[in-house]
């Protein structure tokens, strides 16, 4: 329960705003334009990334700073996870199960988004404070449009600092750790605990500081090794669980689908109401048209934008298609949803756990859940990070590190509703300027694009004459 009710309201009131019809159209509708602008040609191309994240293709002596595989892997860790468990259940939560196919939708025409996004984030790099070579929605707008758009620039990395705060993984891996363990063993009394929490954040964040020294590389580094494993944990996990129900798994399908057009599965649910829910944490989700990723992505080592372009529309098909989806099944087949009580957040997807694996659930989940928060946590002191020495320079870097270091402790005792409002809210106002300079800037990934995959169908032709 919050000690401060009027800050949560307003806080929610804020978050309803920016989330209006305008913000939705630029997402979806914007994706949607992409993705005819590029005439689906990057969906065709899809295959080319396992070749690039194999490491085929990568060149050590290209700019950036870790190679397709660790940028991949350094955005996804930045989005899957708590977004994925969390995320969803506070998406059936409040706008029920058609909420879901909302998700769907932006993933959909999110790959092309991620595609141009990305893409631009590395043909536009531009050097930082310190002369480091970086990329990301702020040098896209500074290098690609020119000085005269700076304020979406600036827009972008202020909305930046404050969406990308820690807030939301401490307070929920905080959440599951207590509600799943500390009560039912009687070391905190039901209700909660600050000293509980407070102890949990501190941790997170001793932990987190180590990982951050190690900057960029050490974060590609550690979510190359973690990402992976928990994805395939937890894919497992949710597996076991369909499998439990699989005569269910069309009646819940055909909810989704129902449910997406009425919004009858709320109370006083609206269709808007249902499509503002599930656009809003599919972006939260797979962060397509939000520019996030493009801080990552725009590290890597290449010379060919267009090529991590194609590794980054992966992200929304891994994250919000699969992962996402997965959760959602579980949720619904074990009818956690529907159960009486104020459930919300992890503390449902726990449950719905507990209903196949008993007490063994919220332990199995607590085991993927730690260390995609963990990489989710130092992933966004990277992203925050970039946006600060965009907008203060180098000074007092050191500063920053220690303000997100006691933020991460705050978020763990802070309330689940204003830590939502705050970081959905900073999400739309980040996507305004990252849909603008990207829709702008469209006809030089399709230029590129053109060139590129002229170039692999030339070559793949030659070798394969070649053979004969």
């Amino acid at each position: 329960m919050s000690i401060f009710p009027a800050i949560d309201q307003a806080l929610e009131a804020f978050a309803s705003f920016v989330w209006g019809p305008p913000l939705l159209v630029l997402l979806v509708g914007g994706g949607l334009a992409l993705l005819i602008y590029s005439r689906g040609r990057p969906y065709r191309h899809l295959g080319h990334s396992i070749g690039l994240l194999s490491g085929r293709y990568d060149d050590p002596n290209d700019p950036g700073q870790v190679n397709h595989s660790q940028a991949l892997s350094t955005a996804l860790s930045g989005t899957l996870g708590l977004g994925n468990i969390s995320g969803v259940a506070i998406a059936i939560t409040i706008g029920g199960p058609g909420a879901i196919f909302w998700m769907w939708i932006t993933a959909l025409v999110g790959v092309a988004t991620k595609f141009y996004t990305a893409t631009l984030a590395v043909m536009f790099r531009g050097c930082d404070a310190s002369g480091e070579l970086q990329g990301g929605p702020m040098y896209v707008i500074r290098e690609g449009l020119g000085q005269r758009w700076m304020p979406l620039a600036v827009l972008f990395a202020v909305a930046g600092l404050c969406g990308m705060l820690p807030v939301f993984q401490s307070n929920q891996t905080t959440q599951l750790l207590r509600e799943s363990f500390a009560e039912p063993l009687g070391w905190v009394a039901p209700g909660g605990s600050l000293t509980f929490d407070f102890v949990i954040g501190l941790l997170i964040a001793v932990a987190s500081a180590y990982v951050i020294a190690g900057r960029i590389q050490r974060i590609g580094k550690f979510s190359a090794r973690v990402v992976p494993g928990m994805v395939l944990l937890y894919l497992g996990m949710t597996l076991v669980v369909i499998a439990s129900f699989w005569e269910q798994v069309p009646a819940a399908f055909a909810l989704i689908f129902s449910d997406a057009f009425s919004g009858q599965a709320i109370a006083g649910g609206t269709l808007g109401s249902v499509i503002t829910v599930g656009v809003s944490r599919g972006a939260f989700s797979n962060e397509a048209g939000i520019g996030t990723e493009s801080l990552a992505h725009g590290a890597a080592k290449t010379r060919e934008p267009v090529r991590e372009g194609v590794v980054a529309m992966l992200g929304p098909i891994v994250d919000t298609l699969v992962i996402c989806t997965c959760t959602a099944l579980v949720i619904l087949l074990t009818g956690a949803w529907q159960q009486e009580g104020d459930i919300a957040g992890v503390t449902l997807t726990a449950q719905a756990f507990s209903q196949v694996f008993g007490q063994f659930g919220p332990i199995l989940l607590l085991l993927m859940v730690l260390p995609l928060a963990f990489s989710t946590i130092v992933t966004c002191w990277y992203y925050g990070m970039k946006c600060y020495v965009f907008l203060f320079g180098g000074r007092w870097q050191g500063l920053y590190t220690w303000l997100y270091m006691i933020l991460i402790v705050l978020g763990a005792v802070a309330s689940l509703s204003a830590v939502n409002s705050i970081i959905i809210g900073m999400y739309a106002v980040m996507a305004v300027p990252t849909m603008v300079s990207t829709l702008l800037l469209a006809r030089h990934v399709n230029r590129a694009a053109h060139a590129y995959f002229t170039r692999m169908e030339v070559a793949k032709r030659e070798g394969a004459e070649a053979s004969q």
